[in-house]
């Protein structure tokens, strides 16, 4: 349910970007192209850690995706160890890098509400579940 939610989400911006652009319009603005990256680093990051399953050889585990204006990551992201963790790890580091980087230079603001890590994690028909 979470990762179809995700995906709508992800889908809900190409929309939105693909919809503020006038026909007149023969380039995208910088902070579009930016965003688009974004978004598709994103989408990269979500489909490998969708690739995850636990069983009883497997770890699930959690981190931080994306960045808040005030600090902070925007969600978490749970996984399991059966992918290459390592390449989630750098691909999340360097989304992240590169959220922060779009925050300030296009001034985003957000709420400054702190995001919850999971208390504890669960395999449930092979897939990781955060508690919260």
């Amino acid at each position: 349910m979470k990762k179809t939610y995700t995906l709508i989400i992800i889908l809900v911006f190409f929309a939105i970007i693909s919809f503020t652009c006038n026909d007149s319009d023969d380039m995208s603005s910088p902070q579009q192209d930016e965003l688009a990256e974004l978004i598709t680093l994103k989408t990269e990051i979500i489909s490998l850690a969708n690739k995850s399953i636990c069983n009883e050889t497997t770890e699930c585990k959690f981190i931080g995706l994306g960045a808040k204006p005030c600090g902070g990551p925007l969600e978490y992201l749970v996984y399991s160890t059966s992918i290459n963790t390592t390449k989630l790890t750098a691909l999340v580091k360097d989304y992240n890098k590169k959220n922060e980087a779009y925050n300030t230079k296009w001034n985003i603001a957000s709420d400054c509400a702190v995001t919850t890590p999971p208390t504890s994690l669960n395999c449930k028909n092979n897939t990781c579940i955060a508690e919260y």
